[in-house]
């Protein structure tokens, strides 16, 4: 029976491999995906073996030492029993590297889908990863000479979150309004003060010359537990601002799916207090639905970007990780939209600069400032053109089943299908 594994270790990688899941079974009906993975991955029909663990940065990844364990070992007993015909590794890089090198021992194939940040710290691993993987395909467009230049067949191919928004607008339609649901009616309604529309080629974002006086702002804290244990309560104090500076907004938080609603039910309660609704399950909703945004840094940055809404980058993390980061990165940039233009296109605030005055500050200039913020959105627009159609998710799956030797004859029906 052909199998694929594929080992996810967060929410955005969980999305990844649940649209790599789908599109396999589309190419080969017969295929058994199983995996490391969440929700999605589940719903995708992947027979999960382990759950993700979501920890990132040295002392946030303590908490979740034996989590992490007990996955490494379920994955590897998968692999030995299962010996499937290719591992998709997603991301992850220090779990991924010991599954793929023991996967490479047990003559496995091995394929990396979605490239740690090796441009950011630690450049060596790139050699590293040239002795255990077969094939690579990259979601960045920068990517692909890094790893052809070391030698590895590599492809861009392209951003699942591009993939994602094309059939976000396709259900909406063409030309269709995005509609924001009504928290005391429950009840959907058109938007008073903008409207999100849609045509084959781009999101056309349709903002007044004058400023945005009722504004929808969506705020994202991230999915991490270490990211909203940092970040919730940032937030909460900022809703409590926006709500004075703005007192007819509309605050929005889409709850991720994987998150452990309990562990943050006091920030989350307090946030609904001040005003906030939170969206479970809609945050791609949320954000087409938005005048502008406030983002952890991570793929929400770059998912904004495509839809064209104006936003702030936060992040903050424990001291430690911080400092030691600041060690070993070697990057200008930590949100996708200002490493892909490779400036400051959008405003990074972070550690102490995370705090409740300075993110006010900055809306008020994207909402008040007509120029600033058209400055901004369109270079929304490029950075969209370079993602724009090319369905990542069937191409990996075509690239998968080229790499386990399975025939291909459908493979090009089915893109025309897509």
């Amino acid at each position: 029976m052909k199998t694929v594994m594929i080992i996810s270790g967060e929410s955005s990688g969980d999305l990844y491999g649940s649209l790599l899941a789908k599109a396999l079974k589309g190419l080969w009906q017969e295929v058994r995906v199983i995996g490391i993975g969440g929700e999605k991955m589940r719903d995708a029909g992947v027979g999960i073996i382990s759950g993700i663990s979501g920890a990132l940065g040295l002392t946030e990844i303590l908490p979740s030492i034996k989590k992490i364990h007990d996955s490494f070992k379920a994955a590897k007993n998968a692999i030995a029993e299962a010996r499937p015909d290719v591992v998709v590794l997603i991301d992850y890089p220090d779990f991924n590297f010991r599954i793929g090198k023991f996967a490479r021992r047990l003559g496995v194939k091995v394929f990396y889908y979605v490239s740690p940040q090796v441009w950011a710290w630690r450049k060596g691993r790139v050699r590293e990863m040239a002795k255990f993987v077969d094939r690579m395909a990259v979601i960045l467009p920068f990517e692909e000479a890094i790893y052809r230049k070391a030698g590895m067949p590599c492809e861009f191919v392209g951003h699942p979150a591009m993939e994602e928004i094309e059939e976000f607008e396709k259900n909406i339609g063409a030309g269709g309004c995005v509609r924001l649901t009504d928290p005391g009616k429950g009840q959907a309604e058109d938007r008073s003060n903008q409207q999100s529309k849609v045509d084959s080629q781009e999101m056309l974002i349709q903002n007044p010359k004058s400023k945005i006086q009722n504004p929808v702002i969506a705020l994202l804290p991230g999915s991490r537990p270490n990211e909203l244990k940092m970040l919730l309560p940032v937030f909460v104090g900022l809703a409590g601002l926006l709500k004075k500076e703005f007192p007819c907004c509309k605050l929005m938080l889409p709850v991720a799916p994987n998150i452990e609603e309990g562990r943050f039910r006091t920030d989350l309660e307090a946030l609904e207090r001040k005003g906030v609704t939170l969206e479970r399950g809609g945050a791609l909703k949320t954000l087409a639905s938005s005048d502008a945004a406030v983002i952890a840094s991570g793929t929400a940055t770059l998912q904004a970007a495509l839809l064209g809404i104006p936003m702030v980058v936060v992040y903050k993390v424990a001291p430690l990780t911080y400092f030691l980061g600041k060690l070993i990165l070697d990057v200008r940039h930590i949100s996708l939209v200002n490493v892909i233009e490779g400036r400051g296109v959008v405003n990074e605030f972070i550690q102490q600069n995370a705090e409740p005055l300075n993110i006010v500050e900055e809306l008020k200039r994207i909402l008040y400032d007509y120029r600033y913020r058209e400055n901004m959105t369109s270079t929304f627009m490029r950075i969209r053109e370079l993602f724009f159609g090319k369905r990542p998710s069937q191409r990996v799956a075509i690239m998968t089943g080229e790499l386990a030797g399975w025939p291909s004859v459908k493979t090009e029906a089915f893109l025309r299908q897509t």
